[in-house]
């Protein structure tokens, strides 16, 4: 297949809409890859043959939609029977096909990580669910105190987000590599009130996992990155996930564009460091090292069931993008209620990449979509709308007898 043009040079195109994406926070190759040795798919195998071509299918549609992704890759895993579904390219130059072993940007999915953080330090007594900004974190805004761990992690906290300061957003624009201090973030809108009584409704919020990232180092007196590493990393064996400062990325690695129809796709996958989402949206990880972690936090593995009790209370509220059917919010978590049944999991969408990743309550199930272009309500809908129906595909895959 020859691969299509690439715009390079200055992101001009893709800062001009930089704002509008962040506050929402071709011809293609396909191909299916069996599990490991020994691995039996489920049910009969011509209905396991047709579902396999009905979820390659269903991806093939997503990279031939207009503005869609110019590549996606998608993980399905019951038991220790993992299957690998793509469609398209990880590098539109060199044409090569996505696979598990790439990294990507998990955006928003990042939010789950600090919620697996800042709950294991909940289980060992280090911090309390009711612990409140003012208790923890007393050098931040007056005003903001009463804001409780809890109400952070949920998205009910009332926080202003950082990410709509116009002071924020003129830095990032102006040096979209930059390197921020994260922990100096929540400062563009430190002179800001909160937006509603905490506790009072729902409202996702990139500084919510900022400041929970900010109260694991206030009680611990250990770097959030070094904590990710002890509490994550290092348990669960993900020796292909991190959270980078810079704009660069771990070869090999998927690359993320943007895309508009009739247009050839712009590689943004450099184009913004990572310091400025940090705990909201920064982490780098395979789609193998994806959900090999949302198994074990949306799943059974890494918190108690005390804990994961408390996480499991929901409230009406959607994750960022929406993923499939009804969503509600948990603690750093999701419950996506589908016509096939219920998942827990989260998604996320940055420059370049559109995340969904998910598992049944027990964590034996687990599924993940990933694909090379920013998806949401504001950028591209019709594409999302497609997005979420695809997701559902593989939900009720997933929860095939």
């Amino acid at each position: 297949m020859r691969p299509a043009p690439i715009r390079r040079g200055r992101p001009v195109r893709t800062r001009r809409r930089f704002a509008a994406a962040l506050l929402v926070a071709g011809a293609c190759t396909a191909g299916l890859l069996a599990g490991p040795p020994g691995a039996v798919a489920a049910g009969e195998p011509g209905q396991a043959a047709r579902e396999d071509r009905d979820l390659r299918e269903a991806l093939e549609g997503l990279v031939a939609s207009p503005g869609g992704p110019p590549g996606a890759i998608a993980l399905l895993q019951r038991g220790r029977d993992v299957r690998v579904y793509r469609a398209g390219v990880a590098d539109v130059e060199s044409g090569r096909p996505p696979r598990p072993g790439d990294h990507m940007r998990l955006a928003s999915v990042s939010k789950a990580y600090s919620g697996a953080v800042a709950l294991q330090l909940v289980e060992r007594g280090k911090l309390r669910l009711d612990d409140t900004i003012g208790t923890r974190l007393p050098r931040l805004p007056r005003a903001w105190h009463k804001v409780t761990l809890r109400q952070l992690l949920q998205h009910t906290s009332g926080l202003p987000d950082y990410t709509e300061s116009p002071e924020f957003q003129q830095a990032l624009l102006s040096d979209p590599r930059r390197e921020f201090d994260p922990r100096r973030l929540m400062d563009f809108v430190a002179d800001e009130p909160l937006m509603f009584r905490p506790g009072s409704r729902f409202r996702y919020d990139n500084s919510d996992n900022i400041v929970v990232a900010l109260m694991t180092e206030a009680v611990t007196g250990t770097p959030y990155e070094e904590l990710l590493r002890r509490l994550v990393y290092r348990p669960l064996d993900l020796r292909r996930t991190s959270l980078p400062r810079g704009y660069l990325l771990p070869r090999p690695y998927l690359h993320g564009y943007d895309t508009e129809p009739g247009r050839p796709p712009e590689d943004v996958s450099t184009t913004f460091g990572a310091s400025s989402v940090w705990a909201s949206g920064g982490i780098v990880a395979t789609p193998a090292d994806l959900n090999t972690f949302m198994r074990a936090y949306a799943g059974d593995r890494l918190l108690s069931p005390a804990v994961r009790k408390q996480q499991t209370v929901w409230v009406n509220g959607s994750s960022g993008p929406p993923g499939p059917g009804r969503n509600q919010a948990g603690l750093a978590l999701f419950r996506y209620t589908t016509r096939c049944g219920v998942v827990h999991g989260h998604t996320g969408n940055f420059f370049g990449y559109t995340q969904f990743a998910a598992t049944t309550p027990d964590g034996r199930r687990s599924v993940t979509v990933s694909i090379t272009t920013q998806t949401n309500e504001t950028t591209k809908p019709a594409l999302l709308k497609r997005l979420r129906a695809v997701e559902e595909d593989f939900v009720c895959a997933l929860l095939k007898r």
